[in-house]
């Protein structure tokens, strides 16, 4: 089969990167050291995503699937589990979550012509009851409590606003939001004058943080209910700005100015045309 074809010679790949007569760099990294290159590689992978480019999507998936084989083959060198164990798993963990495909006994299944086939909210039900039944996870005392508390700061609060929408918990309208912006928006300003007004205040630098800390959590709620993914918004943003930027300094160069706060009126002239053209 060229599918596992493939995935040996990746396998193989790694191994001789880890091996005797390897790569340096590759043989010092560990799960640890690479945890960032596997969230930057994601992020990749749904920019290329959303571009809707084929040949980008390939390669970008690719170097996920080359971090996910490296860690898993790091853990099966101290023979903690081997890369089978961990695809053997998962496959193991689909079939028992979806009796509805593999199980032709199951109530619901499609092949069965006298029942219906699960819609995608009854198997997301089922995916719970099976993870406290069968796979003997305690039961969660909130449905927030399924969103990791690992995650990074953005995604989690995206996921917990998720989480609350779908048991109702939501704006009615668009409006509703914005005008919560608005209104945490004031009360940064408010807490901010609060701040200057008390010197070496450090309650004044926690009330601050704390309101700044709301208005981030609103926006994310704006993005959440106009369906866009903050950490994909805020990506594209970062690029945007990074692109602009340099430009700002190409044209600071080119006209002999040095970048500093005291050539700030120039800089926003050079600025404004780069928004012209990206």
């Amino acid at each position: 089969m060229q599918t596992s074809k493939a995935f040996n010679k990746l396998y193989e790949t790694v191994a001789r990167l880890r091996g005797p007569g390897g790569c340096a760099w590759d043989r010092e990294q560990t799960p640890s050291s690479l945890r960032e290159d596997l969230i930057e590689e994601t992020y990749e992978c749904i920019e290329a995503i959303d571009d809707q480019n084929p040949e980008h999507i390939k390669e970008e998936l690719g170097d996920i699937f080359l971090l996910v084989t490296m860690m898993a083959y790091m853990h099966e060198e101290q023979e903690i589990f081997s890369v089978a164990d961990a695809l053997e798993g998962i496959s193991e963990k689909l079939i028992r979550r979806h009796p509805h495909v593999f199980d032709k006994t199951f109530k619901g299944s499609a092949d069965q012509e006298t029942e219906p086939a699960l819609s995608p909210e009854e198997i997301l039900k089922n995916w719970a009851k099976m993870k406290v039944e069968q796979e003997g996870r305690a039961p969660k005392d909130s449905i927030l409590d399924g969103v990791r508390r690992g995650l990074p700061p953005l995604d989690r609060a995206w996921n917990l606003q998720k989480k609350a929408a779908k048991a109702g918990f939501d704006w009615p309208d668009t409006l509703g939001v914005i005008d919560k912006i608005t209104e945490e928006l004031d009360e940064v300003k408010a807490a901010l004058a609060a701040k200057q007004g008390a010197a070496e205040n450090p309650q004044g630098d926690r009330a601050l943080e704390e309101e700044l800390g709301d208005l981030l959590f609103s926006v994310v709620n704006l993005s959440r209910f106009l369906g866009v993914e903050p950490s994909v918004a805020l990506q594209r943003a970062n690029i945007k700005f990074t692109e602009r930027f340099k430009i700002v300094e190409k044209r600071m160069k080119e006209s002999g100015e040095e970048m500093k706060a005291e050539n700030l009126d120039i800089m926003e002239k050079y600025w404004n045309e780069a928004k012209v053209k990206l």
